[in-house]
Parts: structure tokens; sequence; C-alpha cells
């Protein structure tokens, strides 16, 4: 039996990106310390919320960051910890203000290369999405 659309968690997130001084591409993670894992800023879509707009609170919630949603990235499909289907929603965001806190969600926000944050994320189904990250022809060129 499948689950109807309104039994699917709905969620939107951003893969955080920036260049150093010397012109490397830097990803943002964050440590939730609720699951003692790294992953990406992200949440669940709110009623009336579109998927965009919810990936720009999630990550100013959670980071502390206003970000500028550059391009979609794609989207991950696995079952949440209540054994429900959920869609995750992803956008490379650049950040325009903003610093981080720490807050009940997010202990921690770490900028790192692409190959740190492969071996620092939790779950495969986000080092998916740098693999996406990297085969953009310039991804450097998307972030001011």
């Amino acid at each position: 039996m499948s689950p109807l659309a309104t039994d699917v968690v709905r969620a939107a997130g951003g893969i955080l990106v920036r260049r150093t001084r010397q012109g490397q591409l830097e990803v943002a993670v964050v440590h939730r310390p609720g699951r003692d894992d790294w992953s990406y800023p992200k949440g669940k879509v709110e009623p009336g919320e579109t998927f965009e707009d919810c990936a720009r609170r999630e990550v100013l919630e959670e980071t502390g960051l206003r970000c500028r949603l550059d391009r979609f990235i794609g989207h991950t499909e696995y079952r949440d910890r209540k054994d429900r289907p959920k869609i995750v929603a992803y956008w490379l965001m650049t950040p325009e203000s903003g610093f981080f806190y720490q807050n009940e969600e997010v202990d921690e926000l770490r900028w790192l290369s692409v190959d740190e944050a492969r071996a620092i994320l939790s779950y495969e189904r986000d080092r998916d999405l740098l693999a996406v990250l990297s085969s953009l022809d310039d991804p450097t060129a998307i972030v001011a």
C-alpha cells in the first residue's frame, strides 16, 4: 500500500556554500545534538509554506544566516524516525548576512571542503548531494 500524499513528511533545507579567499569551495554542515549527527540545515514545511520559503526559514532558524537561494540541487527520500516517508528538497544557498549561534536544534556549524564534508556527514543521502555539487561545471561560479 502506498502512502497518501498527505502522509509524506515534506521538508526543505539548504546546502550553504562559500569560497575561501584562496577560491576553494566550502560547504556548511551542522551538528544536531538531539540526534548526534552531522547534516545540512533543514526542517519540515509548515502549512501554506512553499519548499523555497521553508528552506530559507529553516536555514535561518538553525544557522542564524540569511541566505540567497542559488539553485535547486535535488532531494532525498527516506523514512523518518517515526517510520513515515519523508522527502527533503535542497537548494544551494549563499549566506548574505547573519552569524551562527547555538540553538536548541544545532550546537555547531562547520565550514568544510567538499572532501571534509563528505567524511563528516552522517548519512549517505547527504553525501550523494555533495556528488551532485561536485558534478556542476563550476560550483564556485554560483557563489558570489
